[in-house]
C-alpha cells in the first residue's frame, strides 16, 4: 500500500544509481536500490573524475577518500605515438573555478564501495541484490515495478523510479523509449598492465590520449596499473582480438620491450553514441548509461551519469520535501539530455575523429591547433572548461 512516506526506487547499482541512492538517503528519503548482479561491480571500467564532480562529491565526505586511493592529475597530454607530446595542458588554470583543478585517476568500483559503506548507516536506505526488472507500470500517482529476487516475482510500489541501469536499460525497454544513434564498427579493446611506461616514454602524464594515422591508442594511469586502449579492426574476431599474440603485437608496437608485457586485464567492448529520446516519462526517469552513452575518449561517460543523479535528485527532492509542483521534473530532461546532445556526445565524437585522423595535412593542423592551445593561457582555460565538463554544467544550468 501507499504510505505518506516518500519512497524512490533506484534501478541500478553502479555509481549513477548509488550516488542517487546516497542524496536522497542523506535528505531522509526512503530509497530501495535494485541491482541484478548478486554484488557490486568491480570490474575496470571509467576511472576519471573531473573537477565538477569532485566538487560534487565533497559535499558528501568522498572526495577526500578517492583522493587518497588515487592518483591526483594535474596534467593531460596530446601525444602523437612517434613524435611524442604535441601540447600539455595544466588543470591547475582551473583555480577558482573549482575546488579541485585536476583530474583523479581512481577506479570507478571505489566509488560506489566508499558509498555502499555509508548507505549502511541509513536505514531508510535498502540495497537489494539479484534483483532483476521485470516490468514498470504507473499511474498518476505511484510506480509498480515488478522484481524477479532469487527467481520469485515481487511488486514494489514508489513514488519514482530512477532507471540507472546501464546502456541495456530494463527501465528504458519497458518504458519503450528509443536509444537514438549509432554503434561504432570497431571495438575498444583495454589492457592493463603493471609495466611503468613513464620510465620509457619521456614526459608521460597520467592522461595521454595518443594520436596516429594507423593504431591510436589512450594510455591512462591509476594507482597500481597502466590502461592502454586500442581500436580494433572490423575484420577481427573478438577471440582473436583478445589471445595473448594480439595484445603482446599491440603493446609491442606501441613500445618495443625484449620480453612480453604482464597483462593483467583485458576486455573488448563495442562503442556506441547514443541519447534517449526521453530523460523523462510520467513517474520514471532516466540517468547515466540508461539515458546516454558514448566513446571515452575524455571520460565524460561517468561524470555526466554522476551530473544527471546530482541533477535529478535535487529536482526529487524539491517536489518530495519543498513542496515544489511537479513540472520542476520536466526540467531534468530539458538540462541533462541537451547536455548528452549537445556536450557529452559531441564532444567525444569529436575526440575520437581527432585522435583517429589519418590526413597529414589534417593532422598537422590539429596539432599546430593543439599546440597554439597550449600556449595561450586564455585558449587553454577555455579548452579546460570545455574538457572538465564546466562549460556543460554551466549551459544546463542556463536552461530553465
Amino acid at each position: 500500500m501507499k504510505t505518506n512516506e516518500p519512497h524512490v526506487l533506484i534501478a541500478g547499482a553502479g555509481p549513477v544509481g548509488m550516488i542517487s541512492a546516497l542524496v536522497l538517503g542523506h535528505a531522509g528519503v526512503r530509497v530501495t536500490v535494485l541491482e541484478s548482479s548478486s554484488e557490486l561491480n568491480k570490474d575496470l571500467r571509467a576511472s576519471t573524475f573531473h573537477p565538477p564532480t569532485l566538487d560534487m562529491l565533497a559535499n558528501y565526505g568522498l572526495t577526500q577518500p578517492l583522493i587518497e586511493q588515487g592518483l591526483v592529475a594535474r596534467y593531460t597530454q596530446q601525444r602523437d605515438r612517434v613524435k611524442g607530446v604535441i601540447a600539455e595542458f595544466d588543470l591547475s588554470l582551473l583555480s577558482g573555478l573549482t575546488d579541485h583543478p585536476f583530474r583523479l585517476q581512481c577506479e570507478q568500483w571505489k566509488l560506489t564501495d566508499l558509498i555502499r559503506q555509508k548507505l549502511a548507516e541509513m536505514p531508510q536506505v535498502t540495497l537489494c541484490f539479484d534483483s532483476r526488472v521485470e516490468s514498470v507500470t504507473q499511474s498518476s500517482d505511484h510506480v509498480v515495478v515488478q522484481v524477479k529476487q532469487h527467481g520469485e516475482l515481487h511488486a514494489l510500489q514508489a513514488d519514482y523510479l530512477i532507471g540507472a541501469d546501464g546502456a541495456w536499460s530494463a527501465v528504458r525497454t519497458q518504458l519503450g523509449i528509443a536509444f537514438e544513434g549509432f554503434t561504432y564498427p570497431e571495438r575498444f579493446l583495454v589492457v592493463s598492465t603493471p609495466f611503468e611506461y613513464a620510465q620509457h616514454m619521456p614526459h608521460l602524464s597520467y592522461v595521454n590520449y595518443c594520436s596516429d594515422p594507423h593504431e591510436w591508442c589512450v594510455l591512462l594511469r591509476v594507482p597500481t596499473l597502466w590502461r592502454v586502449l586500442f581500436p580494433t579492426k572490423e575484420d577481427e574476431s573478438d577471440e582473436f582480438v583478445l589471445t595473448d599474440e594480439s595484445v603482446q603485437t599491440r603493446l609491442q608496437r606501441l613500445l618495443p620491450q625484449p620480453n612480453d608485457y604482464t597483462v593483467v586485464h583485458r576486455t573488448l567492448y563495442k562503442v556506441h553514441q547514443r541519447v534517449a529520446q526521453q530523460f523523462r516519462q510520467g513517474r520514471v526517469f532516466l540517468a547515466g548509461d540508461a539515458a546516454h552513452i558514448n566513446n571515452p575518449l575524455g571520460g565524460m561517460g561517468m561524470n555526466g551519469g554522476i551530473h544527471d543523479a546530482m541533477n535529478l535528485c535535487q529536482k526529487l527532492l524539491a517536489v518530495l520535501q519543498q513542496g515544489k509542483h511537479t513540472d520542476t521534473l520536466d526540467l531534468y530532461e530539458k538540462q541533462r539530455r541537451t547536455i548528452a546532445i549537445e556536450y557529452i556526445n559531441a564532444s567525444t565524437a569529436r575526440n575520437k575523429k581527432e585522435i583517429e585522423e589519418r590526413d597529414p595535412v589534417l593532422r598537422e593542423k590539429n596539432h599546430d591547433e593543439l599546440r597554439a592551445l597550449a600556449a595561450d593561457p586564455v585558449s587553454s582555460l577555455a579548452y579546460l572548461r570545455k574538457t572538465s565538463m564546466i562549460d556543460a554544467l554551466e549551459r544546463a544550468e542556463a536552461l530553465t
